[in-house]
């Protein structure tokens, strides 16, 4: 993989597979690449792949793992959870999104301020939309609640772009689909 779309770090669906954040096997491999990107989709040595362009600058929060003689760079698991909620369709969905945030936080190398930084230097205000509803009820999350409450950018999201999502939460501002809002009401 480094090869074929260097300078690049597995992610996504393919990093939470890494880092145990699911037990859904997908059978892709994530990637991002500052390289500029054609297709999205590509089938190299057999193995699919989905491919997913991002600035140079946005390179970061990503650790070595070793695959055989190759070293692959993987994002962190702070990373994962911050890219999916970025682009909830590279994570499988916002509900596998969902279901993986929630096991991140049973993880003892959680970190709520990293979260907060990475999504910060990402740049994407709909991820703190995204991280603060999703967690919302939650008893441990009150810091990160009112981080990501403090942060809030003008604007509508969608907490799933593939969704149609037609309730507006507007302490979130972030429009849902309607199965969703039970949940946080």
């Amino acid at each position: 993989m480094p090869a074929l779309f260097s300078p690049a770090y597995v992610g996504g669906r393919a990093a939470a597979q890494h880092w145990d954040l699911t037990e859904q096997i997908f059978n892709d491999v994530v990637v991002f690449t500052s390289n500029a990107v054609r297709e999205k989709s590509q089938v190299r040595h057999g193995v699919p792949f989905t491919i997913t362009h991002i600035d140079e600058s946005r390179m970061f929060g990503t650790v070595a793992v070793w695959r055989g003689n190759s070293k692959v760079l993987v994002s962190d698991p702070h990373r994962t959870i911050i890219d999916m909620l970025n682009d909830p369709r590279i994570g499988g969905g916002i509900q596998q999104v969902s279901d993986c945030l929630a096991e991140y936080f049973k993880r003892p190398d959680r970190d709520d301020k990293r979260l907060i930084s990475y999504a910060e230097k990402l740049g994407n205000g709909a991820v703190f939309k995204r991280l603060g509803f999703l967690v919302e009820g939650r008893d441990d999350t009150f810091g990160l609640i009112a981080a990501c409450a403090q942060r809030l950018t003008k604007g509508n999201a969608r907490l799933d772009p593939t969704l149609e999502s037609p309730r507006l939460i507007s302490r979130w501002k972030l429009w849902v689909p309607s199965f969703w809002v039970s949940r946080h009401d």
